[in-house]
């Protein structure tokens, strides 16, 4: 049995972090794949239970010299009288797995629980404690991913005003070194060399610190990052100035120092880091639009009363009373009342649905002009809305196959960088410019810094963070980075018809009265077919009433399978039906022949009526073609793809549906489990396959695809069987995630050329001497915002 489980993750300045890590955790004993992202930092894990833990993984990730961050919850808790309860409370949430510790206050009513995300939820930590005996409501969100970032930020923010603080004046001193600048006034205690060790030093080992715990931590495991890189740069400088002023410094001589090259590096690699970590946080702006759709309240009858309770408080089975405006809160089905429900935040749907009782409706809705009362199916985490979200998480902290590149690359860059800068070192002190241990010192850490691999890390996962969650705002859910990433190789889609090109529902298309009034020819058909159960009458009765006619009740009915139906009407004989059914009651069809071979062409289902003996007209029912299906199938043409209809039904109705939207192949009476070896065969002659489907019948055929598109108002089955969910149930879905995929992957190529390229470039300029230390570190800052701030603009995406 397989388990899943996500860690948060502290301590990684770059992708040799990451890939350390996910090495590592590879080696516990059970885990079958880990994959850690950078950007998000976070690990996703799948591991066998009986084998393995979260606690071994966590205490792997410790021993690699990272940290795993927890999470902390809030709770008031209702029903304690004494200490006994806090105690009881305590011990039964210490007890579950992944909870790291628990205190509750009985003064205070309350309790604070440290656990592990992965590994549990708060609304099990809810679950125990009404186990228990008590009540327990969530209070604020506590320490989200959200608030611990922005605490980040903020931390960085001071880090970076100290540092920069301190190191001005040691900049002024140097800018004054310029024959460019001879003109600057430096004061003379900015020139004093012990006054610059004191604004160095705290710069150095106090700001600094993080790159030398980082080092120490990389060194230890040996490997190495990027922190190496910036602790022996820097720290080259300090103690190769540190050595000059204690030989040299004496009355009135000024040795030559490089306290500023070791200050201004790590205020530059700070101001980088803020950028990037504030750019950063912007990946994530899917997640929050969708979080912020969430309703927090609901009115909820308990005990015969109407009480607002927290959302997180409503439980399966309550009665949810919805007001106009209001949003729903739990998806759940309308016991009483009728609305108009806008549901476009969830399926795009731009027109509000008609909700009336025994109609499903889904949380985060809004509810239009109707109070509605409705049975809570769905709440927490199996809400649509909740599930939409885990999608779109486990999509951004998931890896695409183009970022193993990347990795193989980084785990293997630091140590090459290192060599490179030793022997750039060695040329220039015995070659160069033979003697001069400055100058070669001073090339040597020009090279450690600018090659520092954190664009090549941030390359890949930030772009899937802004594609996949741009991708979800337009309605298209992507499993994972994989699937975004193979989606735009797909050279074929496969669609199938009912549900998907069509609305899955029958509809009255065409009425052809004879020798009649079309009004009374239809309250005749609509009255004759009341007492119907086969779903074609049903089309009919419902598309006679929505033309205002009144249909009147049979005086007699009579079903006749395969032919029809019989009714009395006033007292006049009404049948309706095929034309075996008219040959078997003596009625003269021949007059309608001609307009019925012509609606069976167009794949419409049509049947003769006729009043006391003699023929009436014709209406046609038809499953109608979605009306944005055929602009969506000319969009996939215009991209170049192939377009398949695969559909168990009759030939002569595929081809007049396909001849309609414009498909050009046809694949019909195909039985449901051939439907996966259509796809193989397509496979098989060369094409990579996309399987668009709605059905359960499609299951097998959407798993054996290359990609497997789900329509989202589908069932269940389909949107788990497919690596791409369309939530909009509507085919301009499979053009926009093509889209978006080939957008993603455009931009991971430029972030990984980008990447490779400023290494390739900067690290020979700066070997030959034609890079300052200081304008390196400033470079190496700003690779990496550039690297996030390209990614980010796939979040300005706007597609057709």
């Amino acid at each position: 049995m397989e388990k899943k489980t996500s860690l948060k993750i502290s301590g990684m300045t770059c992708a040799a972090c990451a890939s350390r890590i996910e090495k590592g955790l590879s080696k516990v004993a059970g885990v079958h794949s880990a994959h850690v992202n950078l950007a998000l930092e976070k690990a996703s894990v799948t591991y066998d239970p009986e084998q393995a833990d979260v606690s071994q993984m966590e205490e792997k990730i410790r021993d690699l010299g990272y940290d795993t961050v927890k999470e902390e919850a809030d709770f008031r808790i209702g029903g304690m009288t004494c200490a006994a309860c806090a105690n009881r409370i305590e011990k039964g949430l210490k007890r579950l797995k992944g909870v790291n510790s628990a205190h509750v206050n009985l003064a205070t009513e309350t309790a604070r629980v440290v656990y592990t995300s992965g590994e549990i939820t708060v609304d099990d930590l809810i679950r125990k404690v009404e186990e228990t005996g008590y009540t327990a409501i969530p209070k604020d969100e506590g320490q989200n991913d959200e608030d611990r970032r922005h605490r980040a930020i903020q931390a960085q923010q001071r880090k970076f005003i100290i540092s920069a603080i301190l190191s001005l004046p040691l900049l002024w001193t140097m800018a004054a070194h310029f024959s460019f600048t001879s003109f600057l006034w430096v004061p003379d205690l900015f020139m004093n060399p012990w006054f610059q060790l004191l604004l160095a030093t705290p710069v150095q080992f106090v700001i600094g610190k993080q790159f030398y715990v980082g080092a120490y931590k990389a060194l230890k495991n040996g490997s190495a990052n990027m922190d190496v890189l910036v602790a022996l740069g820097t720290s080259a400088a300090y103690f190769y100035s540190l050595y000059l002023m204690l030989r040299d410094a004496g009355p009135g001589h000024m040795p030559e120092l490089y306290f500023e090259t070791s200050a201004i590096l790590i205020t530059l690699i700070l101001l980088g880091k803020l950028f990037e970590a504030k750019a950063k946080g912007r990946t994530s702006e899917a997640i929050k639009k969708l979080m912020g759709l969430r309703a927090k309240n609901a009115l909820v009858i308990r005990e015969g009363e109407e009480v607002t309770i927290p959302v997180e408080e409503v439980i399966v089975g309550d009665v949810v009373i919805v007001k106009p405006g209001e949003k729903v809160p739990v998806d759940g089905e309308v016991l009483e009342g009728s609305s108009a429900v806008d549901e476009s935040m969830l399926t795009g749907e731009s027109l509000p649905v008609e909700k009336r009782v025994g109609d499903p409706v889904i949380g985060a809705t809004v509810n239009g002009h109707g109070v509605l009362q409705i049975r809570a199916d769905k709440v927490g985490k199996e809400t649509a809305l909740a599930q939409i979200i885990r999608v779109v998480e486990e999509a951004q902290g998931s890896k695409a196959p183009i970022q193993r590149i990347a990795d193989r690359i980084s785990g293997i860059f630091v140590p090459i960088v290192v060599g490179i800068a030793l022997v750039t070192f060695l040329i220039w002190f015995f070659a160069v410019n033979p003697g001069n241990f400055a100058s070669a010192l001073e090339k040597a850490i020009a090279v450690l810094v600018i090659a520092c691999p954190c664009a090549l890390g941030l390359a890949t996962p930030t772009s899937i963070m802004a594609g996949s969650g741009r991708a979800a705002e337009y309605g298209v859910l992507f499993k994972g980075g994989e699937h975004l990433e193979t989606t735009h190789r797909i050279d074929t889609v496969v669609l199938d018809k009912t549900g998907t090109v069509t609305k899955g529902e029958p509809e009255l298309t065409d009425v052809h009265p004879l020798d009649m009034d079309e009004k009374e020819f239809l309250r005749w058909v609509g009255s004759a077919e009341r007492n119907s159960e086969h779903p074609l009458a049903a089309a009919i009765v419902t598309g006679i009433r929505d033309r205002g006619i009144e249909v009147a009740s049979p005086e007699e009915f009579e079903a006749i399978p395969g032919y029809g139906i019989r009714s009395v009407i006033d007292g006049r004989e009404v049948i309706v039906g095929t034309r075996r059914l008219m040959d078997r009651y003596g009625v003269d069809g021949s007059q309608a022949e001609e307009n019925m071979s012509r609606l069976e062409e167009e794949g419409k289902t049509a049947m003769l009526a006729a009043v006391d003996g003699r023929l009436a007209g014709i209406v046609a029912v038809a499953d109608t073609i979605k009306e944005t299906s055929r602009e969506a199938i000319r969009r996939l043409h215009d991209m170049g793809l192939d377009v398949v209809l695969l559909t168990g039904d009759n030939k002569l109705t595929a081809r007049a549906i396909a001849r309609e939207v414009g498909v050009d192949h046809v694949i019909a009476e195909v039985l449901p489990e051939q439907k996966a070896e259509e796809v193989k065969k397509l496979q098989e002659a060369g094409h990579r396959v996309a399987m668009v489907g709605d059905g359960i019948n499609d299951a097998p055929a959407l798993a054996t695809a290359d990609i497997g598109m789900a329509i989202g108002t589908g069932t269940d089955v389909a949107m788990e069987a497919a690596d791409v969910t369309l939530m909009r149930g509507d085919l301009n879905g499979i053009s926009d995630g093509i889209a978006m995929s080939r957008k993603t992957v455009r931009n991971i190529h430029q972030n990984l050329f980008w990447a490779l390229a400023y290494n390739v470039i900067g690290i020979p300029v700066a070997a030959v001497g034609f890079l300052a230390p200081w304008l390196a570190g400033a470079a190496m800052a700003f690779s990496s915002v550039s690297v996030v701030l390209n990614a980010l603009r796939l979040q300005r995406v706007k597609l057709k």
